[in-house]
C-alpha cells in the first residue's frame, strides 16, 4: 500500500520558518516527479512547487525565492523549506507523487496523495 505522510506544519508568525517533510512508503518515487500543493479554506487546491528526478525545479510565483523544495531518495522522503512566511500561506498543505504525462503544475495528474499537514501564520 503506497502511502504519503505530511509532518512538520504548525503555528508561525510571520517572517518565521518551517520545514515540511513527506516520507513515502510502498514504492519508492526516486524516479518520477514530486510535488507540494495547498489550500486555503473556501479556495482550490494550488501548486507550490515540484521537483524532478533530475532535481529540476518548479515554483509558484508566490513562493518563489521563499521555499525551496528537496528530495532524499535514499530515504523517499520530500521536503519543503518555508521561510519568510506571510499570514497568506496558510493553508493545508499536501504532498503528491507521480503525475500523468510528467506535467507537474496541475493537481488532478498526479496519482498519490498525502493527507495533508496545517500551516498557520499569524500577522
Amino acid at each position: 500500500q503506497v502511502q504519503l505522510v505530511e509532518s512538520g506544519g504548525g503555528l508561525v508568525q510571520a517572517g518565521g520558518s518551517l520545514r515540511l517533510s513527506c516520507a513515502a512508503s510502498g514504492r519508492t518515487f526516486s524516479s518520477v516527479p514530486m510535488g507540494w500543493f495547498r489550500q486555503a479554506p473556501g479556495k482550490e487546491r494550488e501548486f507550490v512547487a515540484a521537483i524532478r528526478s533530475t532535481s529540476s525545479t518548479y515554483y509558484a510565483d508566490s513562493v518563489k525565492g521563499r521555499f525551496t523544495i528537496s528530495r532524499d531518495n535514499a530515504k523517499n522522503t520530500l521536503n519543503l523549506q518555508m521561510n519568510s512566511l506571510k499570514p497568506e500561506d496558510t493553508a493545508v498543505y499536501y504532498c503528491a507523487a507521480d503525475p500523468l504525462f510528467g506535467k507537474v503544475t496541475t493537481p488532478l495528474n498526479y496519482r498519490y496523495w498525502g493527507q495533508g499537514t496545517q500551516v498557520t501564520v499569524s500577522s
